[in-house]
């Protein structure tokens, strides 16, 4: 990463964050608009990026918990951070359409805190967190303990820190997207940076799986937490590997826009080419090219024919009832 420069260290440490953020709501269910968390981090950092969008508060709120975790890593963690990242997530003190605790540990009124799956009637407890009565000592336990600078593995402790938070599960609601909050800034403190290069959220989300059964298991045994600390080492070499098909999409195009940089291209062109280099979905048509950039058929034909003299588009092979295109690599 050293040897990209600054500007594409920003441009991937931009991307590993937008991974990170969408992956890790989306472990929980909720899925955020990829553009409009790209766009929020990118205000934030003061990164200059192209087709910039409105983001909604929701998706500010997880962004800003994000940045907070691994842009400010060297910051004390205290019961008051933590506060206020629940508090971003939560900015209207609903979750959904339920009115939730905000800024402050649960206090168990409704019943004691499990994680339940199946239908009414047919309920499986997957897990049950400590009673509410104990978080006070269990919480500034676990944060002295976080704080203490002692020989422990920096990797190890990240681990340590996830399940111990999520098992705690101290808030009524988001304490599995704090806990990767926390991993990133454990992880952040091990590589002693503020860019991220590598998503473990993304991995997990990958292994969503095997990653409730590794704690549901880890939760209901005893004290020896051996492999989960195995699971998540595997998680995070994942990750890093991973991390390589990021690392080459924002290499690509760096050189993509270098080598293209004498032409003269339209807002459409640019912002269709912006697309294909990001996840587009399907495959790219003249009728889909109107639609997405709101022109007539004929101008999009044109603005693709253009493309095509200036070596930036082909057809593509396969052929089929439409004509297809595609970036020359």
């Amino acid at each position: 990463m050293e040897l990209l420069g600054f500007d594409l260290r920003n441009e991937a440490s931009l991307e590993t964050l937008t991974q990170d953020v969408v992956k890790s709501s989306e472990i929980e269910g909720e899925i955020l608009d990829p553009s409009q968390v790209r766009s929020s981090i990118a205000k934030r950092l003061g990164l200059d990026q192209y087709g910039l969008v409105p983001s909604d508060r929701n998706v500010d709120g997880v962004v800003d918990m994000m940045l907070d975790a691994t842009q400010h890593y060297q910051k004390p963690l205290t019961k008051e951070r933590l506060y206020s990242w629940h508090f971003a997530l939560f900015p209207t003190g609903r979750s959904g359409l339920n009115k939730i605790i905000v800024g402050q540990w649960r206090d168990d009124s409704t019943g004691p805190m499990q994680v339940v799956s199946g239908t009414i009637g047919r309920e499986r407890v997957h897990f049950q967190a400590p009673a509410a009565s104990t978080l006070e000592e269990e919480m500034k336990e676990f944060l002295d303990w976080f704080e203490k600078n002692e020989e422990e593995d920096a990797i190890i402790k990240a681990g340590i820190v996830h399940l111990w938070f999520v098992t705690l599960h101290p808030f009524e609601d988001g304490n599995g997207r704090i806990a990767r909050a926390l991993t990133d800034l454990q992880l952040a403190r091990a590589d002693g940076i503020s860019q991220r290069f590598y998503s473990m959220s993304s991995q997990i989300r990958n292994q969503r799986k095997a990653y409730y059964e590794q704690l549901e298991k880890t939760q209901k045994g005893g004290l020896d937490i051996t492999h989960w600390l195995k699971w998540f080492l595997t998680c995070l070499e994942n990750a890093l590997l991973a991390s390589e098909t990021v690392l080459e999409k924002v290499v690509f195009k760096h050189r993509f826009w270098a080598r293209h940089s004498g032409l003269v291209l339209n807002d459409r062109q640019v912002k269709i080419l912006m697309m294909l280099m990001e996840e587009f979905k399907g495959n790219l048509t003249s009728g889909k090219w109107a639609k997405i950039a709101k022109c007539s058929s004929d101008t999009a034909l044109r603005d693709i024919q253009d493309l095509i003299r200036k070596g930036i588009l082909q057809k593509r092979q396969e052929g089929g009832r439409s004509t297809n295109y595609e970036l020359i690599k």
